[in-house]
């Protein structure tokens, strides 16, 4: 099992990163997607125990990335939210990570949660779509004509039957990326790859490529 494995997409070398993360080497940009920052304190007032930690583990993963990589971007592909952006602690360590990487450019791309992104000042750049060819960057994913679509929303997972636990998934199709949700208070869905499609589980920060359809 290895942490990232080289994967050419439309042309471009990539580099898929097994604690849920796409690597841009070209551009020296990191994409994750489905952040859901803060979602475990909602369900926690929402009468729902959970345990603390949550989004300050997420953030530790993600410095973890951007300290391995040379970075100058990072793109969220949708729902770096997960509800409105109350001054919760969630929201303090988001501060105090920002403030760390004040140089690097933040890029968010508007999801479904994201309602309350234009007034959550969290010091990034908001987006509906991005075209950075080859590559259109979106939160849902639909396809293109011209540019292979990287995408999230989805939350792909893969059931690992000898180990009995899913695991979250890269899911390969054609012209289309689908990133697995970088939090780890996610489910998700086990999808069914079409014939040439692949799956890639991230597993303890590993990468397992299962057969393709």
């Amino acid at each position: 099992m290895v942490d990232e494995q080289l994967l050419p997409l439309a042309g471009e070398p990539m580099r898929l990163l097994g604690a849920r993360a796409l690597y841009w080497p070209a551009r020296q940009a990191l994409l994750i997607a489905d952040l859901h920052l803060g979602k475990a304190d909602i369900f926690r007032r929402a009468g729902i125990a959970l345990p603390r930690g949550g989004t300050v583990d997420d953030l530790c993963r993600l410095q973890r990335l951007l300290d391995t990589h040379a970075c100058r971007e990072l793109w969220i592909l949708g729902d770096i939210l997960h509800g409105p952006a109350h001054r919760a602690a969630w929201y303090q360590h988001w501060l105090g990570w920002r403030e760390r990487n004040a140089a690097l450019d933040v890029h968010v791309l508007r999801g479904n949660h994201d309602l309350h992104l234009p007034h959550a000042q969290l010091q990034v750049q908001i987006h509906d779509a991005v075209r950075l060819p080859p590559f259109l960057l979106r939160h849902e994913p639909m396809p293109d004509a011209a540019l292979h679509v990287i995408a999230g929303h989805l939350h792909p997972q893969i059931a690992l039957a000898p180990l009995r636990r899913r695991f979250p998934a890269f899911w390969l199709r054609d012209r289309m990326t689908i990133l697995p949700a970088f939090s780890a208070f996610t489910a998700g869905i086990v999808p069914a790859p079409a014939r040439g499609e692949q799956m890639i589980a991230c597993v303890e920060s590993g990468l397992v490529e299962l057969p393709v359809a």
